[in-house]
Parts: structure tokens; C-alpha cells; sequence
């Protein structure tokens, strides 16, 4: 068997391999049972290699190149337009072989296993900020059915409920006073959690000359830097400061035709939480360029004047994007 190019369709149950020589002749067509993967790639020369990246992917990745592999990680949607035919595992792992040879293909960076650890914290701690938001809610829906009116935030509701729990003229039913209580400490036990998660980020960060160099940028802290190294590593992949925007999904959509360029909205491709953490950076930012003098707050206030602040904080977002791929 002499493939050249190899992709390779993982999934839980059943793995789909499909190999080509250098001419583009297939040579290889198989399945694999998930224990059979390591030891069939362990016999096959060492090539290129294209996976999809999801879940899993950058694990197989790591254990594939140890075998000697050029493992290249394709986003699923650069993989799509090479499907010839509807979608099952042959016709897809024919599609990431074509994609993986493709010259300009845009790859995903191969995350470490420290990488990934330090993701890991990330996204758990985005689940408890996403519950927390959930319980505040739900709380300040239930205060309301018993008459209390709460104001949005969730310090208010964290200020509020111990008062109105210790208060016996609000009228509140014994069973609803017990519920409220028990939620309040589910709010308790969540804020916890979050300040362990932003302690053990800001270790990482001060441990990491990477993170401190992007903490020195207006609008980093700890969460951002970590997510940023964590997820791009060097930053090696992209070619250019742009490339990195455009990755994150932070450069606007074209629709050019005929020599009129057409520019949209961005296009929120790629990365969601790291655009998401970006842009609030901006955001926080954009409120001390006004007092500023550097050309970076003067250009982005002048930004801010004509386009208004929403527009402004993402092209900021977007800049400070390039000059971490620069740093």
C-alpha cells in the first residue's frame, strides 16, 4: 500500500479511512473498529494525514503524529465543499483526503495536552457563568410571582435575597422561604466555583511569559490571555495578523462581484469564545480611550464618532487581534 494522503473520518463506533497515492489514485478504502486505529496506522507509511477537527480530534492527532504522521486538523466547514455526494463516513473521509492536499487549506492549530487542561478550566468555568446567569434569573422570575420586584443584575439579586428572606412581612410561604434558600446557596456554591477558576487562571497566567507579554495590551486580563495561548498556541498557523482576525471571525463578510468590493457585517466564523472574550475586552477599553492620546484610542474614538460604539469596540477587538498574532 503505498498512500501518499490519507483522511480519516473519526467517530465513536467506527473509524473511515480513505487513502490516495501521489497520482490521486485511491488505494485505500477501510474501516477501523476504535481499538484497530493505533495498530493499523502503526503499519502504514508515514504521510499526510488530514482529520476533521471536533471532539476527540486533536487527542487522535497528538497520537498519530507520535507514529510518525502529518496530521493536519480541518475545520468541518473548509471540509464540506469537498463532499462529492450526501453525507456518510466514506464520502466524508474522501473529502478531508481531498481537503488535507489542497495548498491554501486553512488548518486548525494541534492543541498540547497542557493546552487542552488549561481550556478545560475555561469551559467550565463558562458553564458555571452561564448557570449563574440561568439562576439569577429564574430567581428574580420566582421573587416576582410572590409581588417582589427585583432590579436586573446580579449583585441586586445577591444583595437583595438575604434581606428579603430575613424580612417575615414579605408574606412569602414557608415552602417558597425554603426554595429561595436553598437556591441562594446553589448562587453561593456557583460564585465559588468561578472565583476558584479565575485564581487558578491568574496562576497560569503569571506563570506564562506568553499571557503576561498579552496582559500588557488595554482590555487583557488573565481570562483572555490564557484562552488565547491556550487555544493558538505560538500562533504559527496564521500567516499573518488578518489571518488571525479572519480565524476568530472578526474580519466582515464579503460579497464582491465585478470588481465592486461589498462589505457586510463580520462573519463570525471560527473561534466563539475567544471573539466573545475580545470584544468585551474592547468594550471595557473603549471607556479610557476618550482620555488617551495614543493613535490607537484616537483612531478608535474617531471610529466611535462616526460609526458609533458597538462598531467601534468589534474593529478594536479586531485590531487587538493582530497585535497579539504580532506579539
Amino acid at each position: 500500500m503505498n498512500a501518499t494522503r490519507i483522511g480519516l473520518d473519526i467517530a465513536k463506533p467506527v473509524f473511515q479511512v480513505h487513502g490516495v497515492d501521489k497520482l490521486g489514485q485511491i488505494v485505500l478504502r477501510k474501516t477501523l473498529k476504535w481499538d484497530q486505529v493505533m495498530r493499523f496506522f502503526a503499519h502504514v507509511p508515514v504521510g499526510l494525514m488530514g482529520l476533521e477537527a471536533g471532539g476527540g480530534s486533536h487527542d487522535w492527532a497528538r497520537e498519530l503524529t507520535r507514529l510518525g504522521h502529518e496530521v493536519k486538523l480541518i475545520a468541518p466547514q473548509f471540509v464540506a465543499p469537498y463532499r462529492k455526494s450526501g453525507k456518510n463516513d466514506k464520502n466524508d473521509a474522501e473529502a478531508i483526503c481531498e481537503a488535507v492536499g489542497r495548498p491554501n487549506m486553512r488548518f486548525v492549530p494541534i492543541k498540547s495536552e497542557e493546552q487542552q487542561a488549561v481550556l478545560m478550566i475555561h469551559r467550565a468555568r463558562e458553564l458555571a457563568v452561564s448557570e449563574r446567569t440561568a439562576l439569577v434569573n429564574q430567581i428574580r422570575g420566582l421573587l416576582d410571582e410572590f409581588g417582589v420586584v427585583v432590579a436586573q443584575g446580579r449583585e441586586r439579586i445577591e444583595k437583595e435575597l438575604p434581606l428579603i428572606l430575613a424580612n417575615l412581612d414579605q408574606g412569602l410561604p414557608t415552602l417558597a422561604r425554603e426554595t429561595f434558600t436553598e437556591l441562594a446557596a446553589r448562587l453561593r456554591e456557583l460564585n465559588e466555583w468561578i472565583t476558584r477558576d479565575d485564581r487558578r487562571l491568574q496562576q497560569i497566567a503569571r506563570e506564562s511569559e506568553p499571557a503576561r507579554r498579552l496582559m500588557t495590551v488595554e482590555g487583557v486580563g488573565p481570562v483572555t490571555a490564557t484562552a488565547v495561548v491556550a487555544s493558538v498556541g505560538e500562533g504559527h498557523e496564521f500567516h499573518s495578523g488578518r489571518q488571525f482576525a479572519a480565524w476568530l471571525g472578526l474580519t466582515p463578510r464579503q460579497s464582491s462581484s465585478g470588481g465592486k468590493t461589498r462589505l457586510g457585517g463580520i462573519s463570525k466564523r471560527g473561534n466563539v469564545y475567544l471573539r466573545t472574550l475580545l470584544i468585551h475586552g474592547a468594550r471595557s477599553a473603549l471607556l479610557l480611550t476618550g482620555s488617551r492620546p495614543d493613535r490607537k484610542s484616537q483612531w478608535v474614538e474617531a471610529l466611535k464618532a462616526r460609526r458609533g460604539p458597538n462598531i467601534a469596540a468589534i474593529a478594536l477587538a479586531a485590531k487587538h487581534a493582530r497585535i497579539f498574532w504580532a506579539m
